[in-house]
């Protein structure tokens, strides 16, 4: 059992012996998934501050774009689909209906993991209908999987800062927990180094922990690293620069020893660059994510990480951190050791 200040006073314990700790909760092996990430919109009316993907007249892509970008896909080996966009108010559920049962007559055996718990929160009221129907419908339509995104930070103080037309924590995870009853599992990210405080993260990790002892639904966590350029808290003055690597180290050991009910706590290569990624693999991370293909979110928002990795790559990432590479599937089975 975990409280919110036994949770904060991790934070204060020295780094390394956080990593010591959270990196004997591992073995020696790291996961990745051969995926491809496709952002199908970046037209959305919430305009959030922390967020340099959105915009007023942006793209949608077509049924045969998303398409071509998954026979791409699978060519290279991949097995999971992580599908993401924005509140476009011109997407309707039948986009989503059709572009799955496609996929999945295509492609039966990939995994769509697709739309954030905020999308599908936003999504219901467009339709004006229920989160539960909306999931139901997806799911019918291939959906088994919900990517983590959206939660930033699950404190509603912070929120209205940073995302103030977005769902609310507690629509969030209530999203999440509806989805699992439904039998889909999802991941939970968490949005760190921008004006939240210890506290916050402490609470955002309190409340996921606490969700996962009662659904047993979540796979993945994943701590994302925040980066301010092109954003309007860069803008406003509010966060100057990302974090600091010793706070990143720290965020994730702190992951791995509440969340130890979650499968996976990822290093985000995208976010952190391999370097950090690698060291992080000793901090208690043990998972990569993946070989992504297209990122778009991340980059908007001015990283210089490539936007593709190779499975060569990854596995020489994974190889030089000490560690031993691990193929997986979405929901963390070992396909393959390196």
């Amino acid at each position: 059992m975990w409280t919110v200040k036994e949770i904060k006073d991790l934070f204060e314990m020295d780094v390394h012996e956080l990593g010591r700790i959270a990196n004997s909760m591992n073995d020696d092996r790291v996961m990745f998934v051969i995926n491809r990430h496709i952002n199908y919109t970046n037209r959305c009316v919430s305009k959030c501050p922390l967020c340099a993907f959105w915009s007023e007249n942006g793209y949608l892509m077509s049924k045969e774009d998303i398409l071509k970008r998954v026979d791409e896909a699978v060519k290279l080996g991949a097995t999971e689909l992580h599908i993401v966009g924005s509140h476009n108010p011109d997407v309707s559920i039948e986009y989503f209906e059709d572009i799955f049962r496609e996929i999945k007559n295509r492609y039966p055996n990939v995994v769509i993991k697709a739309l954030t718990a905020t999308e599908i929160h936003f999504l219901a009221k467009k339709e004006k209908s229920s989160v539960r129907e909306i999931l139901s419908r997806l799911k019918s339509a291939g959906l088994e999987v919900l990517p983590g995104g959206g939660a930033e930070i699950l404190c509603n103080d912070i929120r209205r800062i940073i995302c103030p037309r977005k769902a609310k924590s507690e629509e969030w995870l209530n999203v999440m927990k509806i989805a699992h009853e439904l039998g889909l599992k999802s991941n939970a990210t968490m949005l760190f180094g921008h004006i939240e405080k210890v506290r916050h993260r402490a609470i955002h990790l309190y409340k996921l922990w606490k969700l996962q002892e009662k659904t047993k639904g979540f796979i993945s966590f994943i701590p994302l690293v925040f980066h301010p350029k092109n954003t309007m808290l860069k803008k406003w003055g509010l966060v100057e620069d990302r974090t600091n690597p010793v706070d990143i180290l720290k965020t994730i050991a702190v992951s791995r020893i509440v969340l130890r009910n979650f499968k996976s706590i990822r290093a985000y290569w995208v976010g952190l660059g391999e370097k950090l990624t690698q060291i992080a693999l000793n901090y208690g991370a043990n998972d990569v994510d993946g070989t992504i293909m297209e990122e778009r979110v991340t980059h908007s928002a001015g990283v210089d990480s490539p936007t593709y990795m190779t499975v060569e790559r990854i596995i020489k990432l994974i190889k030089g951190a000490g560690k031993v590479p691990v193929q997986r599937d979405t929901f963390c089975n070992v396909l393959k050791v390196y």
